[in-house]
């Protein structure tokens, strides 16, 4: 499983959310922008077993709804995410059926760990790109989280690391899978092996995040870092919702098929998808709006 919460976990109340949301995260909209953010910041956003849950809910719908252009994916209070709650870690000795033997008991822990996987794979297979706006610490399964989402953006006070080694066991979650893709496997296997951890300057040289935003000067308890981050962030997902919906889909689906696949079978799936998707209005949009020099304006 992946890690433990962080010690410096924020102490604000939990902002409350509306009735028919989750009630471990919020949703809101901005035009296209759908803003995904976990609210259980007295806990640093360590992720329980109904959190899980409604990340998966969550990205499901927000896929399926053709309105949504681009998630923006943080977390409520000082911090974005200190890895796996301890009441789940707590829960693994009780997962199997009463009676069962030993190769049950451990097919019952295998099933748990792949629904685990499956929730952040959710993530990933969002057709939109994801946008992770990380501040504070970023831990464990928060790692895992913020691998499995399409750009990720720090500030300077951002703290990531792997500390799964440091207790006993392997990363289970998709960070050792997905992550030597974004920084290299060699940089993956120190952050694996030695739990060190990487601030946000440095993780914007290894290339784990987009950019490290800076803050005005000034900032002594991090709050304008956090401002400026969420600002840069909602300043890229606007650009992004204003591109053509279907150009945006194909693209982050034929990056992502590309590094599981080689590459001629990258570029047949490639030729595929627009033999069915390159003649749309879409495209016939962006023609007439460039020649007539104005914004393009896309249908859902």
């Amino acid at each position: 499983m992946s890690t433990l919460q962080d010690t410096a976990s924020p102490t604000e109340p939990t902002e409350p959310t509306e009735p028919t949301e989750p009630a471990g995260l919020s949703v809101t909209r901005d035009g296209g922008v759908a803003t995904v953010r976990l609210e259980r910041p007295r806990a640093a956003n360590a992720l329980d077993r109904a959190l899980w849950q409604d990340l998966r809910t969550t990205f499901r719908a927000l896929d399926e709804d053709p309105s949504v252009r681009v998630v923006v994916l943080t977390g409520a209070g000082a911090h974005f995410c200190a890895g796996i709650d301890l009441s789940m870690l707590a829960e693994i000795g009780g997962m199997a059926p009463d009676g069962a033997c030993a190769g049950r008991a451990r097919d019952a822990l295998r099933r748990h760990i792949l629904d685990l996987q499956d929730v952040l794979t959710t993530v990933e297979r969002c057709r939109v790109p994801v946008l992770a706006a990380v501040q504070g610490v970023c831990l464990g399964a928060g790692l895992d989280l913020v691998a499995a989402c399409d750009l990720r953006y720090a500030t300077p006070r951002s703290r990531f690391s792997l500390k799964e080694v440091d207790m006993g066991l392997a990363a289970d979650v998709g960070v050792l899978q997905r992550l030597p893709h974004i920084i290299g496997e060699g940089r993956t296997r120190e952050m694996a092996y030695t739990g060190r951890e990487v601030r946000g300057v440095e993780a914007e040289r290894m290339g784990l995040v987009n950019a490290c935003v800076v803050a005005p000067s000034g900032d002594a308890d991090g709050a304008d870092e956090t401002e400026a981050l969420l600002a840069h962030v909602a300043e890229v997902a606007r650009g992004l919702a204003a591109k053509s919906p279907l150009a945006l889909r194909g693209t982050k689906h034929a990056i992502t098929y590309a590094r599981d696949h080689s590459v001629a079978d990258g570029l047949d799936q490639i030729a595929t998808w627009n033999s069915a998707q390159l003649i749309s209005d879409d495209i016939t949009e962006a023609v007439a709006a460039f020649v007539g020099k104005r914004a393009p304006v896309y249908t859902d």
